[in-house]
C-alpha cells in the first residue's frame, strides 16, 4: 500500500480516500454488516480442529476483510500472461503424459514422479477414439516476496476451488460498501464466466447445439458444497451429484422424475479417482462415465487424472518441459523447490536442513512430519524419492481493517483461468486472496499451501482508462422450442423436497400444541373442561413423540409436564431435533430455493434455535418460541405458495406439507374426540383449536359449538386449507399433476379424499350426534394409518432410490 519513502501508492488512494471520507468508525460498522451479510447467506468454512490439520472439522461463519486486495492493470496483466502459460504448459504435460510420454522417455522428467505418484490415473491413459481436452480450467496460489515479485506457491489443476466465494465476496462487497466502488474503477467479474461459459458450451459434442450443462459435486454435506452452489449459479448450470447420473446406450444421462436427460458437458468437482467405479477403486462414481468420455460423448472438465501436473516434486523440471514442449522460458517463478529423489539436491538439502521445509512430492498441501536428517537415515518411514524441500518465503503484507484502523497482514493470492471458445486462456479479473493466520510477532514464511486461512479478500483489477471490457459474442443456439414441463426434476432432488414439505409442516404441527398446552397451564387451577383438552393435547404430543408415555400421563397441575415440556425446548429435546431435521434437506435443496426462501428458512434456523435456548428458561419464554416458530413457518408457506413455478420442486415440497398435515390432523383428531359424549364440547373446541378455526367457526355459528358444523369445518370443508379433506385433495391433485390423471397412487388418494365427507355425512344422519362424534377416532386413525401407506407408495415410486456411497465426513470432494 505504501512505498519505500511512506507515502501511499497511487493505485491505493482512491480506496482511503473513500475510507476516510467514510471514517474509519463507520467502515468498521460496514465490516459487521458485511458479516452479517455472510450469516445470512449461510456462507460458512470447515476448519480442522487444530493447526495441524487434524481432529475433527468445525464451521465457523465465513469472514471477508471490508479492506480489497487492489492489483494495476499492468500487474494483473503480467500475472494472466504468467499464468496463462503455465497453464498450456501443463496442459501439454498431461496430454503428454497420458500420451506418448515423451518427458519421460527423453528424460527431461523423473518417471518415479509420475509412476509412483497416486494421482497418476493409469486407466486414463486408455485410447481415446474421440481425443479430449484435459485441462480447461487452472488455478495458483501466488504470493508476493519481500522483493516485490509474485510467485506460483502451488497449481491446481484437479478442480480450483474458490471462483464461487469470489464472485460472492464481490458481491456483497458492493452491496455493503458501494462508496468504494465509486471511487474506484474495477473491472467486473462477469465477462469472464461468460468467457468461460461460452467455453464450455463450444465443448459440446459435435451435432448438439443447446448442450445441456451440469456441474458435479459430492454432496450437500462436504465443505465444498457452497461454493459449487455459488459457482453452478453464476454459470447457469445444474447441480448434480453422482448417483442424479446414468450411462445408457454410450450417453451420460440425468434421472429426472420424466425419464433420462441427455448431459454432454460435465463441470467436475469430485475426485477424479472418484469419477468411475469401474476404472477406479474408489467405489464410488458413475459407473461407465470414463468410457463415453474416451467415446467423445460427454465432456469432462477437467478430465480425470489433472491433479498429476500438481505434485510438488515435478516443479524442479517444469522450466525444462516448458523449453521441450513449448519452447518457450517461463515467465512466472515459483518459490524454490527440489525433489529429494536426485542425488544433488539431496545434497542441497542436507547441508541447511533449517533453511527448507519437508513436503510430499505429490500432494501440494500435505507436509511431511519428518525432520531433513531422519528422511536422510533412514530412520524414517518416508523414502526421499516421496519428498520435495521448499525454501520457504514470506509473505509481502496487504493492509486489512483491525477494529477501527489499517493494520498490515501476510496475505496470499489464488487467481483462476478458464480457456474460452477460441481456446486462449483468460484469467479472472479479480481472484481469492486469505490472510494469514498464526504468524506471531515473526514474519510466516510458508512453503505451500497455508494450513489455516483468516478472513478472506476481495481481489480488484483496476481498469484502464478509456478501456472497453469486451465479453464473449452472443452464442449461435438453434430456437428453443416453449417448455412447460413440471417433471425435469432429478430424483434425488424430489426426495429432498419431499421430506422437507414433511418436516417443515410436522414442525409447525408440534408448535401448534405445544403451544396449546403451555396456554393452558399457565392459566393455573383448570377447569373439567380444561383438563379434559390438557389430556388430549398431551396425547397428541406423545404420539408425535415431543413427550415420553411417563410425562404425557403425570398430572397437569405437578411438575414433570413443565419439565418435560422444557426438555423438549434443550439442545437435544425434541423440539430442537425437529428443527435439526427441517435443515437437513434444506441445505441439499438449496439451489432450488428463491433467495427470499432460502432467507426464510435461515431465519427460521437461527431464530429457532435462539428462541428455544431462550424456552428453556421458563414456559412463558417457550410460548413465545412456539409463536416465533408458528409465524416462520406460515410465513414459508406462504413464500412457497407465492415464488415457486408450478413445478416440479413445488409440487413435491407441496405433497410433502399436505400429507404430513392429513397424517397429523387426522391423528390429533382423534385424540382430540377421543372423549365421553356427555364432554364432547371440550373436544370439539380442541378441534376447532388445533386446525387453527376457531375464527371462522364463530364468524359462522356465533358462540353454540355442535358436533356437525365442526366436524364439516376441520373434516370437510373444501374452502379451509386446515381441513383434513382439503390436505387429501391437494394431494390427489398433487399426484395427478406428476403422474396424470390415471394414475394408480392418484386414484387411490381420490378415495381417501371422499372419506372426511363420508365421516361428516354419518354424524348428520345420527340422533345423537355427541355419540356419533364420540365413534369418529377409531375411523380417523385408520385414515392416519392409509396415508401413511399412500406416503410410502409414493416415496417407493418417485423418490426413493439407491443413492450412490456418500463421501466420509472428512474427504473433501475436490481438489481444494
Amino acid at each position: 500500500m505504501v512505498d519505500g519513502r511512506g507515502r501511499v501508492r497511487p493505485h491505493w488512494r482512491g480506496l482511503l480516500g473513500a475510507y476516510s471520507s467514510l471514517g474509519y468508525p463507520a467502515v468498521a460498522e460496514r465490516a459487521r454488516r458485511l458479516d452479517r451479510a455472510f450469516e445470512e447467506e449461510g456462507v460458512a468454512t470447515v476448519l480442522a480442529a487444530d493447526a495441524s490439520g487434524g481432529g475433527p472439522r468445525s464451521r465457523r461463519p465465513w469472514r471477508c476483510d471490508p479492506v480489497p486486495l487492489i492489483l494495476r492493470a499492468e500487474e494483473f496483466e503480467a500475472l494472466e500472461g504468467g499464468l496463462a502459460q503455465r497453464a498450456r504448459l501443463l496442459a501439454a504435460m498431461l496430454d503428454d503424459l497420458y500420451g506418448p510420454q515423451a518427458l519421460l522417455r527423453e528424460g527431461v522428467l523423473p518417471a518415479a514422479l509420475v509412476a509412483g505418484n497416486p494421482h497418476f490415473l493409469r486407466p486414463c491413459r486408455a485410447p481415446a477414439p474421440q481425443p479430449f481436452p484435459r485441462l480447461m480450467f487452472y488455478g495458483a496460489d501466488l504470493l508476493r516476496g519481500p522483493d516485490g515479485e509474485w510467485r506460483v506457491v502451488a497449481d491446481r489443476c484437479g478442480g480450483a476451488n474458490g471462483v464461487g466465494f469470489a464472485a460472492e465476496n464481490r458481491a456483497l462487497l458492493a452491496r455493503v460498501l458501494p462508496e468504494a466502488f465509486r471511487a474506484v474503477q474495477v473491472r467486473p467479474l462477469r465477462p469472464f464466466f461468460d468467457a468461460w461459459l461460452d467455453g464450455l458450451q463450444n465443448l459440446a459434442p459435435p451435432g448438439v447445439d443447446n448442450p445441456r450443462m451440469a456441474l458435479l459435486t459430492p454432496g450437500a454435506k462436504q465443505e465444498t458444497w457452497l461454493e459449487h452452489l455459488l459457482l453452478s449459479r453464476e454459470l447457469g448450470l445444474e447441480l448434480v451429484e453422482p448417483g442424479d447420473l446414468t450411462v445408457r446406450d454410450g450417453q451420460v444421462f440425468l434421472k429426472t422424475l420424466r425419464g433420462l436427460r441427455r448431459i454432454d458437458v460435465i463441470l467436475r468437482r469430485i475426485k477424479g479417482e472418484q469419477s468411475d467405479p469401474l476404472e477406479f477403486n474408489a467405489g464410488w462414481g458413475v459407473p461407465g462415465l470414463m468410457q463415453v468420455l474416451r467415446a467423445g460423448a460427454v465432456r469432462l472438465v477437467n478430465a480425470p487424472g489433472s491433479m498429476l501436473v500438481e505434485a510438488p516434486g515435478a516443479a524442479p523440471y517444469l522450466p525444462a518441459c516448458a523449453r521441450f514442449l513449448l519452447g518457450e522460458t517461463l515467465s512466472l517463478g515459483a518459490l524454490e523447490t527440489l525433489w529429494l529423489g536426485d542425488e544433488e539436491s539431496r545434497r542441497i538439502v542436507q547441508a541447511d536442513p533449517d533453511a527448507w521445509r519437508l513436503r510430499s512430492a505429490f500432494d501440494p498441501a500435505q507436509p511431511v512430519a519428518l525432520g531433513a536428517l531422519d528422511v536422510f537415515s533412514g530412520r524414517g518411514t518416508t523414502p526421499p524419492w516421496m519428498v520435495a524441500a521448499t525454501r520457504p518465503m514470506a509473505p509481502s503484507g496487504a493492509p486489512r481493517l483491525m477494529g477501527e484502523r489499517l493494520d498490515p497482514a501476510p496475505v496470499v493470492l489464488r487467481m483462476f483461468l478458464a480457456r474460452d471458445a477460441g481456446g486462449a486462456w483468460r484469467a479472472m479479473p479479480g481472484g481469492l486472496a486469505h490472510v494469514l493466520e498464526g504468524g506471531g510477532a515473526e514474519p510466516q514464511r510458508i512453503a505451500g499451501p497455508p494450513p489455516r486461512r483468516g478472513a478472506a479478500k476481495d481481489v480488484w483489477v483496476l481498469a484502464e482508462d478509456g478501456g472497453d471490457i469486451l465479453g464473449p459474442a452472443a452464442p449461435r443456439v438453434a430456437t428453443l422450442p416453449i417448455r412447460r414441463s413440471s417433471g425435469e426434476l432429478p430424483s434425488r432432488v424430489a426426495d429432498d423436497l419431499y421430506w422437507l414439505g414433511r418436516y417443515l409442516e410436522r414442525l409447525e404441527a408440534n408448535a401448534r400444541l405445544t403451544r396449546a398446552l403451555l396456554a393452558r397451564l399457565l392459566r393455573g387451577a383448570a377447569l373439567p373442561r380444561e383438563l379434559a383438552e390438557i389430556r388430549a393435547l398431551t396425547r397428541c404430543l406423545h404420539a408425535s413423540g415431543i413427550l415420553d408415555a411417563e410425562a404425557a400421563a403425570s398430572p397437569a397441575d405437578g411438575t414433570s409436564l413443565p419439565r418435560a415440556l422444557l426438555a423438549a425446548a434443550s439442545p437435544a429435546g425434541a423440539l430442537t431435533t425437529l428443527l435439526e431435521m427441517v435443515e437437513r434437506p434444506q441445505a441439499a435443496v438449496r439451489d432450488r430455493l428463491t433467495h427470499d426462501m432460502w432467507a426464510a428458512f435461515a431465519q427460521l434456523s437461527q431464530e429457532g434455535r435462539a428462541r428455544l435456548a431462550a424456552g428453556t428458561t421458563g414456559l412463558d419464554a417457550l410460548v413465545e418460541a412456539m409463536g416465533a416458530i408458528i409465524r416462520a413457518c406460515t410465513g414459508l408457506s406462504g413464500i412457497a405458495a407465492e415464488n415457486m413455478v408450478r413445478g416440479g420442486a413445488w409440487m413435491f415440497l407441496d405433497l410433502g406439507r399436505r400429507i404430513e398435515r392429513a397424517t397429523t390432523t387426522a391423528r390429533n383428531l382423534a385424540h382430540a374426540l377421543d372423549q365421553p359424549p356427555r364432554r364432547m364440547e371440550a373436544g370439539l373446541r380442541l378441534a376447532l383449536e388445533i386446525c387453527d378455526s376457531a375464527l371462522t367457526y364463530r364468524a359462522r355459528y356465533l358462540a353454540t359449538v355442535q358436533p356437525a358444523p365442526v366436524l364439516d369445518l376441520v373434516l370437510a370443508d373444501p374452502g379451509n386449507p386446515r381441513a383434513l379433506g382439503f390436505q387429501l385433495n391437494a394431494v390427489k391433485d398433487r399426484l395427478a399433476e406428476i403422474g396424470g390423471a390415471d394414475d394408480a397412487l392418484a386414484a387411490t388418494a381420490s378415495v381417501l379424499a371422499a372419506r372426511p365427507q363420508r365421516l361428516v355425512d354419518e354424524v348428520l344422519m345420527e340422533v345423537d350426534r355427541d355419540a356419533a362424534a364420540a365413534r369418529l377416532p377409531d375411523a380417523l386413525l385408520a385414515l392416519e394409518h392409509e396415508t401413511a401407506a399412500l406416503s410410502d407408495a409414493v416415496a417407493r415410486r418417485y423418490v426413493s432410490h439407491v443413492r450412490a456411497r456418500a463421501l466420509d465426513e472428512d474427504e473433501t470432494g475436490g481438489a481444494a
